[in-house]
C-alpha cells in the first residue's frame, strides 16, 4: 500500500501485519501529522510470515525518493520528527540520522547513549527509526538476513538484529552518521514487541 502525502524528498516505510490494524492506524496518523510531510508512505504487509526485516527490505526496494525513513507499525512519530532529522541531515551533510525516543510501557534499554555524538570507531545500535539516503541503504544490503547475528545470541547481548546489522554496515561503508539529541518519536513496548532489550 502506498500513500502520497507531501513533497520533502522522503518516503516513510512501515512493515506491518493485517492483525495489527489499530497500531498501524496510530503510526500512520503520526506520519500524517508531521510538520515536514513525506512524499510517500509505503506500508508493506507481511502476509507470508517472512518477518519484519524482509518486509522492510521489500518496502525499501520500492522507494523512489532520495531519503527513506523507517517506522515500525507499533511506534509513532512526534510531529517534528522528520523535520528535525532532515534539518540535521542538511546542516551536517549527513547520510544517516537518528534521534531518540520516549518509551511507553517499558524502560529505555540504553539511556546512557542518549545525546552522545556518533563514534565511528565504536558504533552502536540505533533502533530502526532512522532517516537515511536511499541509495546508501540499498548499497549496504538493506535489511537482508546475514550471519552477523551468530555471535549475538547471548542473554546479555547489547546489540542484535537487523537494526544492528544495518547500522554497522552503514558505518563500515564510511557513511556520515549523526545523532539528533532530541526525543522525536515514541517507542511502544508491549507483549508482542521483541525489539531492543526492554525490561518489562
Amino acid at each position: 500500500m502506498g500513500l502520497e502525502v507531501g513533497g520533502s524528498g522522503i518516503t516513510v516505510v512501515i512493515p506491518s501485519l493485517p492483525s495489527r490494524a489499530p497500531m498501524l492506524d496510530r503510526a500512520l496518523a503520526s506520519v500524517k501529522a508531521q510538520t515536514l510531510l513525506p512524499d510517500e508512505v509505503i506500508v508493506e504487509f507481511d502476509d507470508e510470515g517472512l518477518g519484519a526485516a524482509a518486509i522492510r527490505q521489500r518496502g525499501l526496494e520500492r522507494v523512489e525518493t532520495e531519503w527513506v525513513a523507517f517506522l515500525d507499525d507499533d511506534d509513532e512519530m512526534r510531529p517534528h520528527h522528520l523535520e528535525y532529522l532532515m534539518s540535521y541531515a542538511v546542516a551536517q551533510d549527513a547520510d544517516y540520522v537518528f534521534s531518540w525516543y520516549e518509551v511507553v510501557g517499558g524502560v529505555d534499554p540504553r539511556p546512557s547513549e542518549f545525546g552522545q555524538p556518533w563514534d565511528a570507531e565504536n558504533p552502536r545500535q540505533t533502533t530502526i527509526t532512522t532517516l537515511v539516503r536511499t541509495a546508501l541503504a540499498r548499497s549496504v544490503g538493506g535489511f537482508v538476513d546475514a550471519a552477523e547475528d551468530a555471535d549475538l545470541t547471548s542473554p546479555d547481548r547489547h546489540y542484535a538484529g537487523e537494526d544492528w546489522r544495518f547500522t554497522k554496515r552503514v558505518n563500515d561503508a564510511g557513511a556520515k552518521i549523526v545523532h539528533v539529541p532530541a526525543k522525536t518519536w515514541i517507542w511502544h513496548h508491549h507483549g508482542r514487541n521483541t525489539s531492543g532489550l526492554p525490561q518489562r
